[in-house]
């Protein structure tokens, strides 16, 4: 059980070896602080790609000093992300991130069935919050990629989310599919997707964790609400994961732990070859920094 974003970070930096990052146009004051301070904490080696003179321009006067790193000199976006896919499947770089650049322009290369780095599986987005009031980090996935995710789909971001959990050391990850009422909705499509899920589960069709829906999100973070309901489950008040019904709720989920409760996050995106690191340019500091982190944990 990891409590808090600080604990994450030890983890990987116990690591023997150091993971390379591909960071995509480089040239961002923003990116390279943060891929600086994980630099320096020692958890990467970084590659950079983009506008050279730029980035050297940004560590000169921000005092970035990364040792001899390699810089692939790159002036266009697309052809940017050309490369920096091309040097992961090189095997250059253990994964990427998006720096002053568009996130389709990335992404474009990344699904590209020829050239990009996909492996078969679906690609979704895996957010990992320290939220006030709760005892230790929450997945919430997926708030990010998939719009609306069917039956099939919600099983396939449940073995991505446990999959990226299993690197993080949680042997058993419990796993909330959220609804909004613990109690089976014929008329809610959601909740019929999570008693589906769940008996897929007591089948040993997902295995790796322990699954509970359709449950409340009420119950899924208190185990005091789920012994009033009279809710027994292993997953009641001590939820690692909860899987949203659409992407609308998950983001909107996200934003209120972040913006309205002082809450924190980071996030990749799993499924590919890699993870890759997406914060937006309205990301602070923390949340690029800790992105980076989880991710170099999530290539463990």
């Amino acid at each position: 059980m990891l409590r808090n974003f600080e604990e994450l970070a030890e983890l990987v930096k116990a690591h023997p070896v150091k993971k390379r990052i591909v960071l995509c146009c480089a040239h961002d004051e923003h990116s390279l602080d943060a891929v600086y301070e994980a630099y320096k904490e020692g958890i990467i080696e970084p590659v950079l790609v983009g506008k050279e003179d730029e980035i050297k321009k940004i560590c000169a006067e921000e005092g970035f000093d990364f040792g001899d790193v390699t810089i692939y000199n790159v002036d266009d976006d697309i052809e940017a992300a050309k490369k920096a896919v091309e040097l992961i499947r090189e095997g250059k770089g253990d994964f990427l991130m998006k720096g002053k650049m568009q996130t389709s322009d990335l992404l474009r290369q990344v699904v590209n069935k020829e050239t990009g780095l996909q492996v078969g599986k679906i690609m979704s987005h895996f957010g990992l919050f320290q939220v006030p009031n709760y005892h230790k980090l929450v997945v919430l996935t997926d708030g990010g990629m998939n719009v609306q995710p069917d039956l099939e789909t919600k099983v396939k971001i449940i073995n991505n989310a446990v999959e990226v959990l299993h690197k993080l050391g949680y042997e058993d990850p419990k796993v909330a599919v959220l609804c909004g009422s613990e109690v089976l909705n014929k008329k809610a499509q959601e909740s019929v997707d999570a008693a589906a899920i769940k008996e897929m589960w007591q089948n040993g069709e997902i295995p790796g964790c322990t699954i509970e829906g359709p449950i409340s999100y009420d119950i899924a973070f208190s185990k005091e609400i789920a012994d009033f309901k009279k809710f027994e489950s292993p997953v009641a008040g001590e939820t690692d994961c909860i899987i949203m019904p659409s992407m609308v709720t998950g983001n909107c989920v996200g934003k209120s732990w972040t913006v309205s409760s002082d809450g924190r996050m980071t996030g990749i995106i799993v499924g590919a070859k890699v993870p890759v690191v997406l914060t937006s340019r309205g990301s602070g500091a923390d949340e690029k920094f800790y992105s980076i982190v989880l991710a170099a944990a999530a290539t463990a």
